[in-house]
Order: structure tokens, then sequence, then C-alpha cells
């Protein structure tokens, strides 16, 4: 039985633009396709831009926020331990994995979307056959990637993201970096999106994306069934 080796890459940016508030990765984001990916028996490494602890967005921590999964999670301490070690970006080789997982939360709008290193390490998975995922805010890491032929990475491919919808919910519209929803529309995606707060996720080729928290676990699942192949 192959044991596939996935790479988990969390953002490092814990300010929420100018509000004085926290931001950083989004707890079920993280949690669910861990689990997803672990029971299955993959080897996963954690990476973040500037290693060690990443930070976790406050509001993720909340009782509305939580899932089996997150009670898992904050029951962990072996993976709070793991997690609270990431590898530096810069550390990471590219040809020891299978494949590369994003979750979101608002922190990889302001950090992983120019990350140099995280845009060349998509581009090495992605062009080298390995398959590459993003949920929720984390399709913002594709936007300035590229495909073998220059052209944008998700030019004429079906992804998903963190919709306009949402963001207004959330009251963040005004205070993000950019829209996500428009964002990969401008760089020739063909962006589509269910429901809001519901699981949608959608695989193009080597490409899997996700809209929201509750599709993140789904997401991994898919990852799987696409390392299988």
């Amino acid at each position: 039985m192959n044991v596939f080796k996935i790479l988990i890459v969390l953002t490092s940016h814990s300010q929420l633009g100018d509000t004085g508030h926290k931001t950083g990765f989004w707890v079920e984001e993280f949690a669910a396709p861990y689990y997803a990916l672990a029971d299955a028996g993959a080897q996963i490494t954690i990476a973040s831009p500037q290693g060690g602890q990443p930070p976790i967005d406050p509001k993720s921590e909340s009782p509305e926020s939580q899932t089996d999964a997150t009670r898992r999670f904050f029951a962990d301490k072996a993976l709070q331990e793991k997690l609270a070690s990431s590898i530096p970006l810069t550390q990471i080789n590219p040809a020891e994995y299978d494949a590369i997982f994003y979750p979101g939360g608002h922190g990889p709008l302001w950090d992983l979307t120019n990350n140099r290193t995280s845009i060349a390490l998509i581009e090495q998975f992605y062009n080298n056959g390995k398959p590459v995922a993003a949920v929720c805010h984390a399709p913002a890491v594709l936007l300035h990637a590229k495909k073998a032929n220059g052209e944008p990475l998700v030019k004429g491919l079906t992804v998903t993201g963190f919709s306009n919808n949402e963001e207004e919910a959330v009251q963040l519209t005004k205070v993000v970096p950019f829209l996500l929803e428009d964002e990969l529309k401008k760089n020739g995606g063909v962006y589509s999106k269910g429901p809001d707060w519901s699981s949608y996720v959608l695989k193009d080729g080597l490409l899997i994306t996700g809209q929201n928290p509750a599709s993140s676990e789904e997401a991994a699942k898919q990852l799987l069934e696409l390392l299988k192949k």
C-alpha cells in the first residue's frame, strides 16, 4: 500500500488588516483535512512561511465554530506540538511530497498570496503532475502561480473559494486586501460557488478547491481519491 506524503501549508500572518484584531488560519480548515488524511494513512508535514506556531484565528476557537474535528484537535496534544513546530517553507523539498494542501482563514490573503517560496512550491507540484488543494481563502495562494506555459495557473480551470457573499456576511469586505472571488475571475479562473456556508468542492485535473470551512474535509477526501488514481 502506498503511503502518501502530504504537505500542509499554513499562514504565518496574524493581523486582520489595520483593525487591531487578530487573524490566522481557521482551525476547522486545518483539523478536518488533517484527520481525514492522517486517518487514511497519509504522512503529513506542516509548514508555514516563518515556521514555528502558525497563528490561529481566534474566531475559529469560538464555541459556535466547533466541529468534531476541532474538538479532536483541541484534545490532541501531540498534533498541537507538531503544529507549534511547523517547518519554514524555505526548508521544504517538494520532491519529497505527493501533494500540497492549503487551509484557509484570512491570514493567507496577506502573506501566502505573494510569498515567492509558496508560489514556487505550487508551480513545482502542479507542473510536475502533483495535486494542489486549497480551501476557503487559501485559493488566494494560486493567484500568482503560473502553469508551465506561463499562463496563470487558474486560467481556464473551474475553481471556487470564499465568495463575495460570505465575505460580506462576516463584514470584512472593506478589511481584506482583495476579494478572492473577483481575483480568481480576473486571473481567468472559471469561478462558481454553492450556497453560503455549505460544502462545495471542485476538482479540475490536479487542482482541488473548496469554498468555505464546511468544504475542507470533502476537499481532503477528493485529494485522497486523486492520489489513489
